[in-house]
């Protein structure tokens, strides 16, 4: 079976967040798909059927190292770079990606050999609640004065549910998960938790028991976007850098924006680069 090793939220190899791509994976079952997700080490990998012949519309199941996901940005943005590699040309293409929480849109444009560029637009966000969390700066090895003094937590979905927790400058460096936050985090309604810097624009996520550390974080990035435009710290449609990776030593760079008023936001659109690295062939699929 081919696949494909992309980066993404970068245009340069070995920098942003790494993905497999298996662009021709209708005979696989969801374990033979966790179990290649496993063997391939990337933080996700992400598993193509073709809906119409072979175009625009495509079935996608994205799995991490431990389960299959409801949504995931970075995967979505790497695989339609990887469609428009495949299908060839420099015209603009749109991309129709189908996955287990919603339908997608992905615009995407060459930028020279082995470089794409991909906008991934999430749809209308939801906004599921701000609950009032006296201890939530411990869950991130932190002190009540390192969180932001005028932002409060929020958990906000695009298809998958991120507590938004605004920081201090300077406070990212220091934080960790020493002990797994899931049961917390389902106790307020949330999935995931994503720790922002809304003032320079930067943020960290961990898996929950804080054990792998993810490089950027497009499903977040969206989150981010709404929750922004939500309070005034970005405009309609106004494009902005969103930086992860530098903790992990793979600096990531996502364009997010928001667009519609701060109560009724009719979408918000992450995007970036993408640099093909490599692609192979498993010589055998799991049993």
């Amino acid at each position: 079976m081919h696949y494909f090793h992309v980066d993404v939220f970068s245009g340069t190899p070995f920098s942003g967040n790494s993905l497999t791509v298996f662009p021709d994976a209708a005979s696989l079952s969801g374990s033979q798909m966790q179990r290649i997700t496993e063997e391939m080490r990337h933080f996700e990998s992400i598993f193509l059927q073709a809906m119409n012949g072979g175009g625009t519309a495509w079935r996608a199941r994205v799995f991490d190292l431990s389960e299959e996901l409801d949504f995931a940005g970075h995967p979505v943005i790497g695989a339609a770079s990887v469609l428009h590699a495949m299908a060839g040309g420099d015209a603009s293409r749109t991309w129709s990606l189908k996955l287990k929480a919603r339908t997608v849109e992905v615009v995407t444009e060459r930028r020279g050999r082995g470089r794409y560029a991909s906008v991934l637009d999430q749809g209308p966000p939801q906004f599921l609640g701000r609950p009032v969390l006296d201890d939530v700066a411990s869950w991130f090895s932190l002190e009540e004065e390192d969180l932001h003094g005028e932002l409060r937590p929020e958990v906000v979905s695009t298809g998958l549910d991120y507590l938004i927790v605004p920081v201090r400058t300077g406070v990212l460096e220091r934080a960790r998960i020493a002990s797994d936050i899931g049961e917390r985090l389902a106790k307020v309604g949330a999935q995931f938790a994503y720790l922002l810097d809304a003032d320079v624009l930067e943020g960290r996520h961990w898996n929950n028991d804080g054990v792998i550390e993810d490089v950027a974080t497009g499903s977040a990035a969206g989150c981010v976007a709404a929750y922004l435009r939500r309070h005034g710290r970005l405009d309609d449609g106004d494009r902005q850098v969103l930086h992860q990776g530098r903790f992990c030593g793979r600096p990531s760079e996502m364009t997010i924006s928001a667009h519609g008023s701060p109560q009724d936001i009719t979408s918000v659109r992450v995007g970036g680069e993408v640099a093909v690295v490599a692609h192979g062939r498993l010589e055998g699929l799991p049993q």
